[in-house]
């Protein structure tokens, strides 16, 4: 009997938090993606909407190794930017990926980057929605907007939606986008870099100015 009862009460959770999915805005979050980099794959779909449910993941006690990995990076993009610097990730946009570009094109600089991170990684609290409920309910909408998208992938991602595991971004979007950045959780983006990242597109206006 008691197994019976938890059985119903994690059903009854993960009703509950399929429920409380926006499904328009999850639509609408996809296009977005879809019409931004059409070369995603699902795995990078999949990588969207997980660095916005889990953010960084992991405390951060090593800043040293954090920053020499950064300057790493950094010294290994070369000429293979986009100069995109910033764009809220997933169905809310709680976290922002903020793109090296920002640095290499010294709109701001790699210890703010760091400090926004390494906080952001720090005061990340575990989400109340369950991921595979999220997965499932970003498939069906995925079914919507792109019928069998990704098919060949889904046992793989399906199955790590059940362990909330990461993934890697596709090599095909590696090829096309080269992705360089960091996930910053957006209150701290914006208290310590949107004003400032904000100030320098604008200074850029009549010149290049990048997207984002």
């Amino acid at each position: 009997m008691k197994y019976i009862f938890t059985a119903i009460a994690v059903m009854t959770m993960t009703l509950a938090s399929a429920q409380e999915i926006d499904k328009t805005a999850l639509k609408m979050a996809l296009e977005w993606q879809f019409a931004t980099y059409p070369e995603s794959r699902l795995q990078d779909v999949y990588k969207n909407f997980y660095q916005e449910h889990f953010g960084p993941e992991h405390i951060i006690t090593d800043t040293a190794a954090v920053r020499n990995y950064l300057n790493r990076e950094l010294a290994a993009m070369g000429d293979q930017r986009n100069n995109i610097y910033f764009e809220f990730i997933g169905l809310e946009g709680n976290y922002v990926r903020v793109y090296l570009d920002a640095i290499a094109n010294g709109k701001i600089t790699a210890d703010q980057l760091l400090k926004a991170f390494v906080e952001s990684a720090n005061e990340h609290k575990k989400p109340a929605t369950n991921w595979a409920s999220m997965w499932e309910a970003i498939i069906e909408a995925v079914d919507e907007i792109k019928p069998g998208f990704g098919e060949e992938e889904r046992e793989t991602l399906n199955q790590a939606s059940l362990e909330n595991q990461a993934v890697h971004h596709s090599q095909a979007y590696n090829a096309a986008y080269h992705p360089h950045y960091r996930i910053v959780k957006r209150e701290i983006f914006e208290q310590q870099l949107k004003n400032q990242l904000q100030t320098q597109i604008s200074n850029d206006c009549g010149k290049n100015a990048p997207p984002y």
